[in-house]
């Protein structure tokens, strides 16, 4: 089973990404709030995956985030509701909504999801409620600067073109700041690395 993928985006369309892991492309689904996160094509990526296994297929299901994952899986246990529906539902709203909603039991805001209906909807919120609660407050407990991931996606990015993790790290913590993107923390961190 593949847990998690590090290399370069080799494709991306909202529909499907490709990541390059040393000369093979694996097609990974993701849902729209991964897809509008991740980097241009060609540049390093780290997704952590869920692997899907059917009778006549296998999928990979690919996110930034482990709240997303946890959202994801949350969302799998719904009696009906598959790997596809579940990405209509994060690709619907932020994650944070997302879980506020569920927790909230808001039925009515999960209806304006594109795909799902009233009996998804309150499906959802009677088998989701109570853990979406807690991914909620957890979320809301961290800062969230050091949760988005930018550092550890740059760190994935620099290991992955061959520096040692340590030194990765510092030259990560030397440039970072909040609200930083990904593409300027690496290019910053790269130059630090070069000097």
């Amino acid at each position: 089973m593949i847990a998690a993928l590090a290399g370069t985006l080799a494709e991306k369309s909202p529909e499907r990404l490709v990541i390059d892991v040393g000369g093979v492309g694996y097609a990974v689904h993701v849902s729209l709030q991964t897809f509008t996160d991740l980097p241009p094509a060609g540049v390093p990526v780290r997704l952590l995956i869920h692997t899907e296994v059917r009778e006549d297929a296998i999928e990979l299901i690919g996110f930034l985030s482990d709240r997303e994952r946890a959202l994801f899986h949350l969302l799998r246990k719904v009696k009906g509701l598959g790997p596809r529906t579940a990405l209509v539902v994060l690709s619907g709203m932020p994650l944070a909504d997302l879980a506020s909603t569920i927790a909230a039991g808001d039925a009515a805001r999960l209806q304006t999801i594109a795909g799902v209906g009233k009996k998804y909807a309150e499906r959802i919120v009677v088998e989701c409620r109570e853990p979406a609660a807690a991914l909620a407050a957890s979320a809301a407990a961290r800062p969230r600067a050091q949760t988005d991931g930018v550092v550890d996606e740059a760190v994935s990015a620099l290991v992955n073109l061959g520096y040692k993790r340590p030194e990765a790290e510092r030259a990560v913590e030397k440039v970072n700041r909040a609200g930083a993107a990904l593409e300027e923390v690496i290019r910053g961190a790269l130059q630090g690395l070069s000097a």
